[in-house]
């Protein structure tokens, strides 16, 4: 079915429903989790539905050594579950022996991996959204090297982890160490662009006043088709 055409009923068919609808949102993702969840409650009370919320509470507290764990605080029992992580945002903190400590990208994962663990294998799916791909900058191996977001994506499999979505990966090629798990890169090149016009009302894409720069040789492909798309000129950081 296409996108444009699916309809709050379609998406809440019971005839072709086969679980409930969780979100579970890990520290740092609650408002994007939020934000899906306003959408779907809109649409199920479209149809009918008496729902508040589809967020399932949950915590990863810490320990006075900095050990933590994953709590989710209701059952999950046969739901299709969708995990939110942001490995990119360091602004969740916590104390760690008097000091504030920021989350890296690995305590995110981490706890994105006590969640799973958490719901004990009781979901009838498992679904991460990860917006930033983590450890997506490091997409091949050089040398002795590690792969950190090839091996990640296989501790995510193992798990039980059915389907990754992500935006615009650093190189979407990293879906070859998992060929037999969902992997959907989403390209948000309309969202970047109503977001510069919105804070940025008077900017002007005329090719003598603006230009396209892609950070490196890995983004060619994207800035080209902005470069395409408004029409100006393209360069490259080398």
């Amino acid at each position: 079915m296409a996108e444009q055409n699916i309809s709050p009923r379609d998406f809440f068919a019971t005839e072709s429903a086969i679980a409930d609808l969780g979100l579970i949102a890990c520290p740092g993702a609650e408002e994007l989790c939020k934000l899906v969840d306003g959408h779907l409650v809109r649409w199920a009370r479209e149809v009918g539905m008496d729902v508040d919320t589809f967020i399932i509470p949950s915590d990863c507290p810490r320990f006075q050594s900095g050990d933590a764990k994953g709590l989710v605080k209701a059952s999950t029992r046969g739901d299709d579950l969708y995990i939110f992580v942001d490995p990119g945002n360091y602004s969740v903190t916590y104390q760690l022996f008097g000091y504030e400590n920021h989350l890296s990208p690995d305590d995110h994962f981490q706890n994105l991996m006590r969640l799973i663990q958490a719901v004990a294998g009781r979901a009838h799916r498992i679904s991460v959204i990860m917006p930033s791909l983590y450890g997506g900058r490091q997409h091949r191996r050089v040398s002795r090297e590690s792969l950190d977001c090839a091996f990640a994506l296989q501790q995510l499999r193992d798990v039980g982890v059915k389907n990754i979505i992500t935006f615009d990966a650093h190189d979407p090629r990293v879906m070859n160490a998992v060929p037999t798990m969902s992997f959907d890169n989403v390209m948000p090149t309309y969202q970047v662009l109503k977001c510069l016009l919105h804070h940025v009302p008077d900017v002007s894409f005329h090719k003598d006043n603006f230009m396209i720069v892609s950070p490196d040789e890995g983004a060619m492909n994207r800035n080209m088709y902005y470069s395409s798309v408004l029409g100006c000129n393209l360069g490259m950081f080398y």
